[in-house]
């Protein structure tokens, strides 16, 4: 008989227990679940590709929203989108948006089913440098961060999200899981966490090309909404953040036609523990984050492999390579609401006595497509997910085309594509 083991690699949560979870097996469970199939009737699908005006280069997590609704959606790492629109909407306005780059407004109505192509054309006005001190800095961050109510409200909001996780080795996928959620989004000062259902989802992993090790990710759509840093600013920026980080000012840039500061932060040199470096950046009139983007310290790799290590394999030196994540934020009536989040953590398994190693990939991610505020219903507790669920173990094995129906996902990419067909035939 096999033993099991666990592997824990956590990329974000210092103080949580929602962790990466990797278990050595070779078993694989399918369950079957069915869902009812939505009237494509009422909605219209578009797909197309984001790209640069001047490069033709693809725009990943380029973010598109459906002016005058709660609609929206993100394009993919390959810069494709695909967005469901309800045909009661089908004379709006789509706006998509990227990070240093003009708002694009198209008509709906213009787009094609297929091969839509999108350009967005850089901010070349000159929005000059800024010199400033460290405590200039500092009296930033603490303003923005005493303005949080303020800029992201104290509504109670149900938002739809789709999420993703993959594990890939090497370049190969070889584990992919899905699924359409419902986030109860509490207000930003209150103690209460977030709680997430499951609405429905969808599976399936490749075992063959995992070498024994079948990796499991615990935590799923709760580290993701977790990343939320201006809802659990304590997970990155404890109360101590001035003595863990220096906080520079770096050139202005743009978002969505807003000016924004560029807030740097990265651990000081006599801070020896992993913490992170990354940027802030702030609306210069509302001083509300409109993104972030950051790393954990990863030079150390015993620190942080202890970090993402919950328990191992006998013979196994496990340490990661690289973590990295991003979180957006959609303005919506003057308040901004938490929009997208990614989390992309690489690690190496070392074995005693083998000669090569392995590689390793993770990647989670969540996108609100819908949402709406002051919903005060009690959670279905048959379908309420704990904050340590492994989501592979919650969802059935891959379903037919209609399976998502009217609800808005993030565009799968080429590879991931390519690696469903192969795990399908093999069934």
């Amino acid at each position: 008989m096999k033993n099991q083991v666990y592997l824990n690699i956590t990329g974000l949560l210092r103080s949580s227990t929602l962790l990466f979870i990797a278990i050595f097996s070779a078993q694989v469970i399918f369950s079957t679940l069915a869902f009812s199939q939505s009237d494509t009737s009422t909605f219209k699908q578009y797909k197309g590709v984001i790209l640069d005006s001047n490069t033709k280069k693809q725009m990943a997590f380029a973010t598109l929203a459906v002016l005058g609704t709660n609609i929206s959606g993100v394009s993919n790492s390959e810069g494709e989108f695909s967005l469901k629109i309800p045909k009661e909407n089908s004379n709006s306005n789509l706006m998509v948006s990227f990070l240093g780059y003009k708002n694009k407004t198209v008509s709906i109505i213009e787009l094609k089913s297929e091969k839509n192509q999108i350009f967005l054309e850089p901010f070349n006005i000159a929005l000059g440098e800024i010199v400033v001190s460290t405590n200039d800095a500092e009296k930033l961050f603490k303003q923005m961060m005493e303005r949080r109510e303020q800029n992201y409200g104290s509504d109670l909001n149900l938002m739809t999200g789709f999420y993703r996780e993959t594990i890939r080795k090497r370049r190969t996928y070889v584990s992919l899981s899905e699924s359409v959620v419902e986030i109860q989004k509490q207000p930003y000062l209150s103690n209460l966490d977030d709680f997430i259902e499951l609405f429905k989802g969808r599976k399936n992993t490749d075992y063959s090309r995992l070498d024994t090790l079948s990796f499991k990710l615990q935590g799923g759509p709760y580290t993701t909404v977790f990343l939320d840093i201006m809802k659990y600013p304590s997970f990155i920026f404890t109360d101590d953040a001035f003595k863990i980080y220096d906080f520079t000012m770096e050139n202005n840039t743009q978002i969505d036609e807003k000016k924004v500061y560029v807030l740097a932060f990265k651990q000081k040199s006599t801070v020896t523990a992993p913490f992170y470096y990354g940027r802030l950046y702030i609306d210069t009139e509302s001083l509300a984050i409109i993104r972030a983007t950051f790393n954990l310290n990863v030079e150390d790799k015993v620190a942080a492999g202890l970090l993402f290590t919950h328990k191992k394999p006998i013979g196994a030196e496990v340490y990661p390579l690289e973590a990295s994540y991003q979180i957006n934020y959609r303005e919506q009536n003057g308040k901004w609401l938490f929009a997208y989040s990614r989390g992309d953590i690489s690690y190496k398994v070392n074995w005693d006595k083998k000669l090569f190693n392995s590689t390793y990939e993770s990647t989670i991610e969540m996108a609100v497509t819908d949402w709406r505020k002051n919903v005060k219903d009690s959670p279905n507790s048959t379908q309420k997910l704990r904050q340590n669920v492994i989501m592979m173990d919650k969802v059935s094995n891959f379903a037919d085309a209609e399976f998502w129906g009217e609800y808005n996902i993030i565009e799968p990419e080429k590879s991931i594509e390519s690696a469903i067909r192969k795990i399908q035939r093999k069934m």
